[in-house]
């Protein structure tokens, strides 16, 4: 985006934020106009022309353009990497139990499921997404237990000892206070704690300077892997969560942070061999793998 552009961007992000929402879509239709060759400032518009029309409530995320957001993209190589990490961990056993926390719909686990796998505890908040989880393993014939909830809520519930514990891209969603009690629950209960994330730096908080380029940069990059004509998944989901990180009244559901940083709380919850791997290097963030024992 060009310097005209992003000025432009930045004021309707803060007049987003102030919930000017007409004000919002003008500038964000001058960003567009002063770069067309940007894609985000192109979105972004007409994004923003919607939501001035209709309201943010009535501007949802879209299940359909999460479901293609998820299988198309740099998410198809990411997965294929985590997946292919997860399944050389379970090479290394001949009779494992597994504590699967925030599961989702299985793209990382199902891939990766050896026999060494004999018994699976799901963690999971979507009751839709754990039925689908849980049809694909009675029809693999995988002894499974499945948890609505949080892992917070497992935790105080449910008792068990686990030879792994893992956590796909799900860890993120603990509020910073909530985080030690559940590493340190984890690290009581599991020999091994597997967690994929993304190494995201620190850029500020709200509408700073440097976080609005950050966010920019890499939501360019993004939008480039969805070139689809009906834009469902830039308008049905891309658009949505940009946004959501720059609308105070939006509630927050994640918490990423830098790998370092998750190494640091690994080890102050007890964890003492905690080792990284490096798995793709996705448009967001670096992913990684966080191989940790106490």
């Amino acid at each position: 985006m060009n310097e005209k552009a992003s000025l432009a961007f930045a004021e309707a992000l803060r007049a987003f934020a102030a919930d000017d929402l007409a004000s919002a879509a003008a500038a964000a239709a001058r960003a567009a106009a002063a770069d067309p060759a940007s894609r985000l400032a192109r979105e972004a518009a007409a994004y923003l022309a919607r939501v001035s029309s209709e309201g943010k409530a009535n501007v949802y995320m879209s299940g359909e353009a999460f479901g293609v957001f998820i299988r198309e993209g740099g998410n198809v190589p990411l997965y294929q990497a985590v997946s292919a990490a997860l399944r050389e961990v379970y090479a290394e056993y001949t009779n494992a139990s597994l504590l699967e926390i925030g599961v989702g719909d299985g793209l990382a686990l199902l891939p990766a499921l050896t026999p060494s796998i004999h018994r699976v505890d799901l963690v999971e908040p979507s009751a839709a997404l754990l039925v689908g989880v849980s049809e694909a393993l009675e029809t693999r014939g995988i002894p499974y237990r499945a948890f609505n909830g949080t892992i917070q809520a497992f935790a105080k519930s449910r008792s068990g000892h686990w030879d792994i514990a893992q956590a796909t891209f799900s860890l993120q969603s603990l509020p910073p206070a909530e985080r030690p009690a559940t590493l340190a629950w984890l690290r009581e209960h599991a020999e091994r704690l597997l967690i994929a994330e993304f190494d995201v730096p620190a850029r500020g908080e709200g509408l700073d300077p440097a976080r609005i380029a950050h966010f920019a940069e890499r939501y360019e990059q993004g939008l480039a892997e969805y070139d689809g004509p009906d834009n469902l998944v830039a308008q049905g989901f891309l658009m949505p969560v940009f946004f959501g990180y720059f609308d105070p009244s939006a509630a927050r559901t994640n918490y990423e942070q830098s790998i370092a940083a998750w190494e640091d709380d690994l080890r102050a919850a007890g964890f003492t061999n905690v080792a990284r791997r490096h798995l793709y290097d996705y448009w967001w963030a670096t992913a990684y793998l966080l191989d940790a024992k106490p």
